[in-house]
């Protein structure tokens, strides 16, 4: 496979350069024009589905730019967007004439107005907000229009910023009333005061923003976003990296990151925390948790903390990271409403720990396996030492000199990577066959199977999954599904991404360039499909078992994604199901009927469906007694959900002979990050079930029967 890739790295690099475009001396318009004129060209002849760049490609490319530099409707006009109207039909034309004026008309009113809208806003906060009047505020920005005059922009911006502003005022009444228990003496401040204290709190952050984050955008990276919006027409896996964000992304690859080793994401007006790295400085610190909101940061040499609530995301990450051993003080909202500050020493984050990593399972006597893979990575440089597949073969032959009878891996949360490791790894657990088709337009398709007729693992295997299990994860289990392999345990469907995209350098097929540097292009080369013939794309990958989870109601997937490749068929191939377990599917009827009667997973389900309507809530009072009982009541209604996490299985979890020995030796607190992870395991239902279905596979694997062949 890794021949294979060179082949067609090769191939794609010795066409491009048959059609190489000659750069001369460019100012920026014309490195724009240059830009357009390679991407449009790799687009139209390389992309696997490439659209028409017509009059409907036109519109919606209009309306997605459009949404993507004004996407509350706060900067531009009614009278803007009408000027901006004549242009809906003909982008297409002008990009076909490597023309730009479409995006100099738009870009040269947004920054107007975003200059106007400072003088807004400073308006807006000087004065005294009213809590005690009954209005509500909308955060579905579909369903509102732009506005016609200055009254109404300067009206939308005060239920923008009060909005904002509330959870401020809410935050800051809390902490005095907290104070106030604490201490009998203490002398609460005013309300007058705790409100203008909010208000400030809320210019400091719109200063930085417009000041400090708008003002400092470059033209490069305004048309970066354009050229963003047109890519993006194609498909949701094709986008334009300009060379400032290439060298992130080229970082980011390296597997090294100096910072706090959390995953943020953006809800709302909030910055939250969704996932703590293994091992990174707020994992080690326990001060931090999943679903705590961070609400100001402050450097360590620094007086004043820079509130981060209504922040780009982007923004508030470069607040967050720094250099390894320097510290941060972050405000924090826990998710029982109370707040508290805490240090965190940035350390540098190994991505390395997101490999491969197994435990022991016991359970009546009987010992089992499990396999976390986070994500399907390789080296090509160095394919046999960094190898997700090796490092997996690796825990297994581990595993199976401590006796074990049974394998669960572990592909939740899996977003993809590799299509030789996943084919390598999928060999693990065959005698030999193919794993993946592929196809590219205009080419036949290709097979892509193991022919290495050794077994690593021969015995019961269940495949965990969930609605973000993605890409190569879907390959893993859908080949194993149609083998009959692995009984597949999880959500209704997998993610559905069922595409291949490669990073291309845009300098590559520019000769004697003198523009400068281009950027890359990551586009759709091929799409993937199961041995049986069918597509993952959009339809996913569905499970044997399927069980409920956090994402079971909440809108996630490729099919939610802007413009997806359609879901397709080609004709099968043949291969042999595995047929060594006589109860194949007497087990997966048995695990449905558990999990049916299950009260953990009726729990989970209830409370999947409460947070799709929190999320469905797009509507909020801006009454600060109306807004206060719906957070109390909120809070509550929670409550009962915190059987969850205090469910306990009957596992015990251990590291194999080979991590004791490690353990020994450690410097990097990899006992501390497996005990944690042994924890998380025993309160895991969905492990606890995969080891049922092992238990029933288990019964029958001594019957062994002659493979069957599928056509």
């Amino acid at each position: 496979m890794k021949k294979n890739y060179k082949v067609l790295l090769l191939v794609l690099l010795l066409a491009f350069a048959s059609c190489s475009f000659t750069s001369k001396t460019f100012d920026d318009t014309d490195k724009d024009k240059l830009l357009i004129q390679v991407i449009t060209y790799v687009l139209q002849n390389w992309h696997f589905d490439p659209i028409k760049m017509n009059d409907a490609f036109s519109e919606d490319l209009f309306d997605a730019y459009i949404e993507r530099v004004d996407p509350g409707k706060r900067y531009f006009y009614k009278s803007d967007y009408k000027e901006f109207e004549k242009y809906k039909t003909s982008i297409d034309d002008q990009l076909k004439a490597y023309d730009i004026t479409f995006f100099n008309v738009v870009h040269d009113r947004l920054i107007k107005r975003i200059e106007e809208t400072k003088t807004i806003y400073k308006d807006v906060l000087s004065k005294p907000f009213n809590y005690a009047i009954d209005e509500t505020f909308d955060t579905d920005y579909d369903k509102i229009d732009f506005v016609s005059n200055k009254d109404g922009m300067r009206e939308r911006w005060r239920k923008q910023l009060k909005f904002s502003t509330l959870s401020n005022y809410d935050d800051l009444l809390e902490q005095e009333k907290q104070a106030k228990e604490n201490d009998a003496s203490y002398e609460m401040k005013s309300k007058e005061t705790i409100e203008k204290e909010a208000r400030d709190a809320a210019l400091r952050s719109m200063d930085h923003l417009f000041n400090d984050v708008l003002n400092d955008l470059t033209r490069e990276e305004w048309f970066s976003m354009y050229v963003n919006a047109i890519v993006e027409e194609f498909d949701p896996h094709t986008y334009y990296l300009a060379p400032r964000d290439k060298e992130g992304f080229d970082t980011q690859m390296s597997g090294k990151l100096e910072g706090i080793g959390a995953r943020l994401t953006k809800s709302m007006d909030y910055i939250k925390v969704v996932e703590l790295i293994s091992g990174g400085p707020a994992w080690r610190s326990q001060l931090i948790e999943v679903e705590d909101v961070i609400l100001k940061v402050r450097q360590e040499n620094e007086e004043a903390a820079i509130d981060i609530v209504g922040m780009r995301i982007s923004d508030a990450i470069e607040y967050i990271k720094g250099p390894k051993g320097t510290k941060v003080i972050l405000t924090i909202k826990k998710v029982d409403g109370t707040i508290e500050d805490v240090t965190i020493t940035r350390d540098v984050v190994e991505l390395g720990e997101t490999y491969a990593k197994a435990s022991l399972i016991e359970k009546d006597n009987k010992k089992f396996g499990i396999i976390n893979l986070p994500r399907f990575y390789v080296d090509f440089e160095d394919y046999e030492n960094l190898n997700a597949a090796i490092d997996v073969k690796k825990e297994i032959e581990r595993l199976k000199a401590e006796g074990m009878e049974g394998l669960i891996l572990d592909l939740r949360n899996n977003g993809g990577g590799s299509l030789p490791a996943v084919v390598d790894m999928a060999g693990l657990f065959i005698k030999e066959g193919p794993v993946v088709q592929v196809r590219s337009t205009g080419a036949p398709k290709q097979v892509l199977s193991d022919t290495d007729k050794s077994i690593t693992w021969d015995g019961p295997m269940v495949i965990l999954v969930n609605e973000l299990s993605a890409s190569a994860s879907e390959i893993l289990a859908a080949a194993m599904q149609d083998y009959k392999r692995a009984i597949v345990i999880g959500s209704k469907q997998t993610y559905g991404k069922g595409t291949v995209q490669t990073v291309f350098p845009l300098n590559t097929i520019v000769r004697n360039n003198t523009a400068g540097d281009l950027g890359a292009l990551a586009y759709t080369i091929q799409k993937y499909y199961r041995i049986n013939g069918g597509s993952v794309q959009l339809e996913g990958v569905k499970s044997d078992v399927q069980v409920p989870g956090r994402f079971t109601f909440i809108e996630v997937g490729e099919k939610e994604k802007d413009n997806p490749l359609p879901y397709d068929e080609i004709a099968p191939v043949n291969y042999q199901t595995w047929d060594n377990y006589f109860d194949y599917d007497s087990a997966i009827s048995k695990s449905n009927e558990r999990m049916s009667s299950n009260n953990q997973l009726k729990l989970i389900e209830e409370n999947a469906k409460w947070v799709k309507s929190q999320i469905d809530e797009t509507e909020f009072s801006l009454n600060y007694d109306i807004y206060k009982k719906q957070l109390e009541l909120n809070e509550e209604e929670s409550k009962r959900f915190d059987a969850i996490s205090s469910y306990k299985t009957n596992l015990t979890f251990s590291p194999t002979s080979f991590e004791k020995q490690l353990f020994e030796s450690d410097t990097t607190n990899l006992q501390e990050k497996r005990e944690r992870w042994y924890k998380s395991l025993s309160q895991d239902v969905y492990v606890e079930e995969a080891v049922n279905v092992l238990e029933d596979l288990k019964m029958a694997y001594s019957i062994k029967k002659v493979a069957k062949v599928k056509d």
